[in-house]
């Protein structure tokens, strides 16, 4: 059977289930009168280059500081805020994009989040990435996961298996995006794309972190059967 990003998102689906990404702390949000979209925009910046439980470690030091809102990073010493995600990784470079990006939303939108997103993608897009330090993947996290707004996320695992299985699409990133998108959205209502995106985005890098990984477990992945690099590896 050859694969196309519908039938890889209902095999993964069946055998990992829901994912439920992009994990935010409600409770923090609840009590501190904070928007729980801005942590998901922190987070697509400190994620680069790093694993998510570095991450976890810089947002807690934020909220422990109670910081974890837009006017509250906009106005932070960038030596405090550099401390407090250093956890995360390469935090001089993070800790600029952070401050950047929240004062812009702030100076342009006075931190509120739902005139940010309340516009078309194509113009949100070409606004994040006329930002210093965001490019596509993670402008489009932030589209699709804070911005709740359907744009497929294409990061280094989804390139990794669409490479291997493989699927027909070119390895460019806006190659994959639209072939990912065209195929879905004949399968699904445009109302359910945001949450198929969403899905799938967080199933591939699942399956890349169980079996796709740089050094593959071929002979236990659920895309055996599907995937010509397994048909390869197993053969030698």
């Amino acid at each position: 059977m050859k694969l196309t990003p519908y039938k890889l998102y209902n095999i993964l689906s069946d055998h990992f289930g829901q994912q439920n990404w992009w994990p935010i702390d409600r409770e923090y949000h609840i009590e501190n009168n904070s928007d729980p979209r801005f942590e998901i925009i922190i987070g697509a910046i400190l994620t680069q280059n790093t694993a998510w439980s570095n991450v976890e470690k810089a947002l807690k030091n934020l909220k422990t500081k109670k910081i974890l809102n837009i006017k509250e990073i906009s106005n932070v010493e960038i030596e405090t805020l550099q401390k407090m995600i250093k956890p995360s990784g390469f935090f001089n470079q993070k800790s600029k994009r952070v401050k950047n990006l929240a004062s812009y939303i702030d100076n342009k939108y006075n931190s509120n989040l739902e005139l940010f997103f309340n516009r078309e993608i194509k113009e949100i897009r070409e606004e994040l990435l006329s930002i210093d330090g965001i490019g596509p993947e993670t402008a489009d996290s932030i589209i699709l996961y804070a911005g709740n707004l359907p744009i497929f996320v294409v990061d280094a695992y989804t390139k990794r298996v669409c490479e291997r299985i493989p699927l027909n699409t070119k390895l460019i990133y806006d190659d994959i995006q639209k072939y990912f998108e065209k195929n879905l959205s004949k399968k699904y209502h445009t109302k359910e794309l945001t949450q198929i995106y969403n899905e799938l985005h967080a199933l591939i890098v699942t399956l890349a972190k169980n079996f796709c990984k740089k050094k593959p477990e071929c002979k236990k992945c659920i895309l055996q059967k599907n995937c010509m690099f397994t048909k390869k590896i197993l053969s030698k």
